[in-house]
């Protein structure tokens, strides 16, 4: 059965984006970006949030286009383009790139769409996330930790009334100083 793996990057006080979303701050170097590439390309489907969707929609469809754009930048348009995407938005009317809009999250046709073939799904964006997690349907949640302290901003964490025991399965730094710590759920 496939995992629905939550992966964000994450600052070390906590956040996942500044208080105007800025991600400048993310220390995403050629190293990184391959990893992500490499992730990225490994999954079945992309499952986003409307806001989430939007973001990477405003940039990757033609990324690759850009002739100062780098290998692994070039690399991930591609694969954002072809991947499968489910977009969860109530005020969404059409969306390209291969992306099925999807009005509320229903935990029996998410589970559902774990019991397909077919690679592991990425769940991203805070918000999706939070409703995933209180729902029990994340299997792992992968956080990159960069060094720096941002002060304010949205939290990764959403879902405070929820607890989750975690087992560690991995870690791993990067050359720019980014930890990976992949969790598996364990409840």
């Amino acid at each position: 059965m496939r995992k629905i793996i939550w992966a964000m990057s994450m600052s070390l006080d906590g956040f996942m984006e500044g208080p105007r979303r800025e991600l400048d701050w993310h220390l995403v170097d050629d190293e990184l970006h391959r990893h992500f590439n490499e992730q990225a390309a490994a999954m079945g489907a992309f499952l986003d949030g409307r806001v989430s969707w939007e973001l990477m929609a405003e940039y990757w469809p033609a990324a690759d286009a850009d002739p100062a754009a780098t290998e692994p930048v070039r690399e991930f348009a591609r694969i954002w383009r072809d991947m499968t995407k489910y977009v969860f938005s109530r005020t969404l009317e059409r969306a390209g790139w291969n992306t099925t809009i999807l009005r509320d999250v229903v935990p029996a046709e998410i589970r559902a769409l774990k019991e397909t073939a077919g690679g592991d799904l990425a769940v991203g964006g805070a918000d999706l996330a939070a409703s995933f997690l209180r729902l029990g349907l994340i299997d792992e949640i992968h956080v990159y930790v960069h060094p720096v302290v941002i002060g304010r901003g949205k939290a990764m964490f959403q879902a405070s009334d929820v607890t989750a025991d975690l087992r560690l399965t991995m870690t791993r730094t990067f050359g720019n100083g980014v930890v990976l710590l992949r969790y598996e759920l364990t409840n």
